[in-house]
């Protein structure tokens, strides 16, 4: 643990325990993001490299200037900086014929929000599933993609990844959603036109105020997220999503989550799948109501 005055001599900045919780408080106020004590090493390693980049030469400065300049760029920096993103293509894949089940249920057009979506594989693979729920490339499917870190939703967009990214697919899913790199790309493969043309990718903090979402939705994926945040802030986030459930939504979780504990909105209907608890139904029917008489 960092004494509060001081810091290791081999490290290039001064990093003390002051600096460690100041970093905490703010990640928590701007992004719900609650660290740990154990992510000291951790936030030295990834906020140095801001410091290196800024010519800061202590964590005090960086974090005086990061308060009194409100630079809505460097804020973003910061939270990319801190948050983690792991994922692959069909993680938690007992997920997706459940998907696929739901989506042949349903009137068309269908609407999915994918709310982490990282460097893309989850919603690439929620749109390679549509598809092949459909028979086609060109499914009644729209997917609104968001994350908190921009630098994420960027390569996303881009849907471009090394070869060994997909090399766990079956070669099936590589020849009909991939493009094969070659010259310059060779070793890359890239997402076909028509799965990207499904996805609409757009930065959104789960803290924010409002969210520029308004439609409901056929179903929500909010993986491995609630993780990063307390209880509270949990309950928050999921008491949001019910006015954006459509009736039969289905909301699906990390493997690691369960949101029954945090909030009795939803009802368990498979592993990590949930759906409107009837208290949820029926206040789901009162939001709307009200919103259509405003």
């Amino acid at each position: 643990m960092l004494k509060k005055e001081q810091h290791d001599e081999g490290r290039e900045f001064n990093f003390t325990a002051q600096d460690f919780a100041r970093v905490r408080h703010l990640i928590y106020r701007h992004a719900g993001i609650s660290l740990s004590e154990a992510k000291s090493d951790m936030v030295y390693s990834r906020i140095g490299r801001r410091l290196r980049v800024l010519g800061a030469t202590s964590f005090k400065q960086y974090l005086d200037d990061l308060e009194s300049q409100g630079d809505a760029t460097e804020w973003e920096a910061f939270t990319n900086a801190l948050t983690t993103n792991l994922t692959s293509f069909f993680r938690e894949e007992h997920h997706f014929p459940i998907l696929a089940d739901h989506l042949l249920s349903l009137k068309k057009p269908i609407r999915i929000w994918c709310s982490a979506a990282s460097t893309g594989e989850e919603p690439y693979t929620i749109a390679m599933t549509a598809c092949e729920a459909f028979g086609s490339l060109n499914p009644p499917v729209e997917i609104i993609a968001t994350d908190i870190d921009t630098n994420v939703l960027s390569t996303a967009s881009r849907g471009i990844y090394p070869y060994e990214r997909v090399s766990k697919l079956s070669d099936e899913r590589r020849k009909r959603f991939f493009l094969k790199g070659s010259g310059p790309n060779e070793g890359s493969v890239a997402v076909k036109k028509e799965l990207k043309a499904m996805i609409n990718f757009s930065q959104l903090n789960l803290l924010d105020e409002s969210w520029a979402l308004h439609e409901p939705f056929d179903a929500i994926f909010c993986r491995n997220v609630m993780i990063y945040f307390d209880k509270p802030t949990q309950s928050k986030i999921l008491s949001r999503f019910v006015p954006l459930m459509k009736s039969h939504a289905l909301l699906f979780a990390g493997h690691s989550e369960n949101f029954l504990y945090v909030s009795d909105a939803f009802h368990l209907k498979g592993k990590t799948v949930y759906t409107l608890s009837d208290g949820s139904q029926q206040k789901r029917s009162s939001y709307q109501a009200k919103e259509k008489t405003s």
